[in-house]
């Protein structure tokens, strides 16, 4: 193909989905909202619902049928001669106002579909399924970010002195500017027509946070962190996630750039703070980066003491500890278990003074995003049978060696306080690849580390360490240290 054949081909695609959405606009408008309205005119069920489901359809219907449509269906017509898209595009963007306003009450919208369906047999019977109904109304939804594909897809075929270039660009600026501002989660849902998406989540960029997440049982993973929700994603490849956490970073400069007002709403934090406490959702920590209840330490087990999550800071904790139950206003004031820390803060009754800490009460997380060196090791002490623990040097402790039983647990199993330790490479009596042994007086600890090359990395800083001097920080972290991983992953004894 030729670029002016590839330029073509675009610009008939655009017509061509152009046309069916108009169809699927005309079904909406002229046939559910008007046999909703009508029956709403004999008092079946309130006006005023069936308006506010269907929004200002009407007016985006006629925009579309009336004035781009045959624009486009009258550009076509004449391409030998006037071979552009981008003018007549450009026009759509003062309109682009009822899109936002459209979307802005979906959600209401839904609701409400939900609600009536629910309540009146009359409504169920006249709209037809609401299944069906639900999924038309999805169309002026994801029609936006179409045109801005098929626009970006365009300009680059296009050359760079033809005289649709400026046009062109400054449509894609108005998309960008004006709908780059959610995150639409969805599933594909399968049928005949083909693979359809169903949006299952919808996170705003005003408050959005994206942390680089990893962990060996989930690879190539991110954390998007908005006020409604948070979610755990996974890419297929490392450049493919590098891509998207790019793609969300510049999207996020850009709208506070844009909007004065949420030019702090960007911060490098990981915890719910107070002040936000049951106002934004909060990061699950997963369920296996922790060994203990992370409020009161206690080891879990399968049956007596099993793990929940609180929906206000988002720790794994223990039934005791969760036996709490407070409205969180980012849940729409529902009722949700939650942590006895965080339900003393949010209702004020019962705040005590805490105790102080035990030698080993310091929380993996804490240290770990500030170590030396920190990662999964196996172990074993004094014969016993070998453990995979997760080890931290923290940076002001840099003579400690901390062993947790997982990344995010709030007590360490044990110190090891390395100055003075004798440090065997490869011992023997030792069947583990990649082995090591820490020894002084009766303390002997033996470790067991992945690679050989992890081994060494370790060893570099721990025969430092055992000197007491500083150690510096390897070039990469010895086990591709993780941040602090979680997942909305759903667990039985949370629901």
């Amino acid at each position: 193909e030729t670029n002016e054949q590839k330029l073509f081909k675009i610009a008939s695609e655009l017509l061509h989905t152009e046309k069916a959405y108009v169809a699927r606009l005309n079904l909406l408008d002229q046939v559910f909202c008007a046999k909703m309205m009508e029956e709403a005119n004999k008092g079946t069920f309130p006006v005023d619902v069936v308006k506010n489901i269907f929004s200002n359809i009407t007016s985006i219907h006629a925009f579309h049928s009336q004035f781009l449509l045959p624009a486009l269906e009258k550009r076509m017509g004449e391409w030998a001669s006037t071979q552009r898209i981008g003018d007549i595009l450009q026009k759509l963007t003062p309109f682009l106002k009822m899109y936002a306003e459209y979307v802005k009450n979906f959600d209401k919208a839904m609701e409400l579909l939900k609600q009536w369906t629910d309540r009146s047999p009359q409504f169920k019977a006249e709209i037809c399924g609401s299944l069906t109904l639900q999924h038309h109304m999805l169309e002026p939804v994801q029609r936006v970010p179409r045109y801005e594909m098929l626009l970006k897809d365009y300009l680059k075929k296009l050359p760079q002195d033809d005289p649709d270039r400026t046009d062109a660009e400054t449509e894609v600026c108005a998309f960008s500017y004006q709908f780059n501002n959610m995150l639409l989660y969805c599933v594909p849902k399968f049928s005949l027509g083909g693979t359809k998406y169903t949006v299952r989540t919808r996170i705003g960029i005003d408050g959005m946070k994206v942390l680089e997440t990893s962990n060996e049982d989930y690879p190539h993973t991110f954390q998007v962190s908005g006020k409604e929700r948070t979610l755990e994603l996974q890419a297929s490849s490392e450049q493919d996630k590098a891509g998207w956490i790019k793609a969300f970073r510049e999207t996020i400069e850009i709208f506070q750039q844009k909007n004065e007002s949420f030019k702090n709403a960007l911060k490098d934090v990981e915890e719910v703070s107070k002040a936000e406490l049951g106002k934004r959702a909060p990061r699950w920590i997963r369920d296996n980066e922790v060994t203990m209840c992370m409020k009161c330490k206690e080891p879990f087990n399968a049956i007596t003491r099993r793990r929940h999550h609180c929906r206000a800071c988002g720790f794994v904790v223990c039934w005791k500890c969760s036996d709490n139950k407070v409205q969180l206003e980012y849940d729409n004031n529902k009722v949700n278990k939650v942590c006895r820390d965080c339900f003393c803060i949010l209702t004020g009754e019962g705040v005590t003074e805490g105790k102080k800490k035990g030698i080993l009460e310091i929380e993996a997380a804490q240290i770990t995003d500030s170590s030396i060196m920190c990662g999964f090791l196996q172990h074993s002490e004094k014969g016993k049978l070998w453990q995979k623990v997760w080890c931290v040097i923290p940076e002001k402790e840099c003579l400690v060696l901390y062993l947790y039983g997982a990344p995010q647990d709030v007590k360490a199993l044990c110190t090891i306080p390395l100055l003075g330790y004798v440090v065997e490479d490869s011992p023997r009596h030792t069947d583990a690849p990649a082995s090591f042994r820490l020894s002084q007086s009766k303390s002997v600890h033996n470790f067991a580390a992945e690679t050989e090359e992890l081994k060494q990395r370790w060893l570099k800083v721990i025969r430092v360490a055992v000197m007491g001097e500083m150690p510096a920080r390897p070039e990469t972290n010895g086990s591709g240290a993780l941040e602090s991983s979680n997942t909305e992953e759903v667990n039985p004894d949370d629901t």
